[in-house]
């Protein structure tokens, strides 16, 4: 299946890919934020961020394809966002310490500065804003 890149040459700054919606895809989606923050001169978890935002999205929708951005909203800030086919919001659980799964919203939620969800007419879009002070 191809993948379709697309860098934004208006706006504000941000690049987006269309990948399967399978865990191997996980690897592209942290190669398309990393050069990202590199090219505003950030380093951060971003690579983190979208790694649990991209397992999420394949863990809980039946669609073939996901839809991985990454912005600069406004100076300071980094949007990173997940598209996929399902219009269930994400729930932050409550893992043990014997759980194998269940930390990825928690995980979002400390490493960021906010994260939500908008619902779409086709399926939702999760996303997580990092701000530039608690980019390190």
């Amino acid at each position: 299946m191809p993948v379709s890149s697309v860098v934004r040459t208006t706006g504000h700054p941000g690049y987006s890919q269309t990948m399967p919606c399978t865990v191997e895809s996980a690897d592209p989606a942290r190669q398309l934020v990393r050069p990202a923050l590199c090219t505003w001169g950030l380093e951060d978890d971003g690579a983190l961020v979208v790694t649990e935002l991209v397992a999420n999205a394949v863990q809980h929708t039946q669609g073939h394809l996901i839809r991985v951005s990454v912005s600069r909203p406004a100076p300071g800030l980094v949007r990173i966002q997940v598209v996929d086919r399902s219009k269930i919001r994400p729930e932050r659980r409550n893992a043990d310490d014997y759980s194998e799964r269940g930390r990825g919203l928690f995980l979002i939620e400390v490493l960021t500065d906010h994260w939500g969800t908008d619902l779409l007419p086709f399926g939702k879009r999760v996303w997580a804003v990092l701000a530039e002070e608690r980019v390190v």
